[in-house]
């Protein structure tokens, strides 16, 4: 028996028609969600976690998956962009980004509602879970992460600079 696919509402795959409701402020349709953590599972359990993947992993798919306007859906964008920006621009490793990301949250940041890009990256989780194995899985974490960031960037790259000046210079200019 054939399952219904419908249009996840982040990423605009086509994912299966899951019964429940889009994630509270992440905005991907439960079907969409149910594949974001069948990749984070074989991260974690298959792969045995391999930390800079599992960042791209996760920020990229919050980006991709931007909500509606919230404080919550607002700051998950800004956040996860900042951490791209460090790891895929400042090229350091996931640990600084994911330090980055804890002092930033500390500050209790305000930040903006951006515009979501059209479209938002040509590669979506379910090409993700397409890799074969460990390497390739890495790979297309790593062009997926390249390909949504750029569409954010291109549009907002301001607002991302301005943010990554404002709440990480000082701790970038240290490197």
């Amino acid at each position: 028996m054939k399952t219904e696919k419908i249009k996840c509402l982040g990423c605009g795959a086509l994912v299966e028609n899951s019964i429940g409701e889009a994630h509270k402020y992440i905005g991907a349709k439960q079907g969409c969600w149910d594949l974001y953590s069948e990749v984070l599972a074989k991260e974690f359990n298959e792969y045995k976690y391999f930390e800079h993947t599992n960042r791209l992993t996760v920020d990229t798919y919050a980006i991709q998956h931007p909500g509606l306007p919230g404080k919550q859906s607002i700051q998950s964008v800004n956040i996860h962009l900042i951490s791209l920006y460090i790891v895929l621009v400042e090229n350091l490793n996931s640990r600084e980004a994911t330090k980055m990301i804890g002092k930033i949250l500390e500050k209790k940041p305000e930040f903006v509602w951006l515009d979501p890009p059209v479209p938002n990256g040509k590669i979506t989780i379910i090409d993700v879970l397409k890799a074969k194995n460990k390497e390739e899985h890495q790979e297309i974490v790593k062009e997926w992460a390249k390909d949504v960031f750029a569409c954010w960037y291109l549009k907002h790259k301001q607002t991302i600079e301005k943010n990554v000046e404002f709440y990480c210079k000082k701790h970038l200019n240290k490197k």
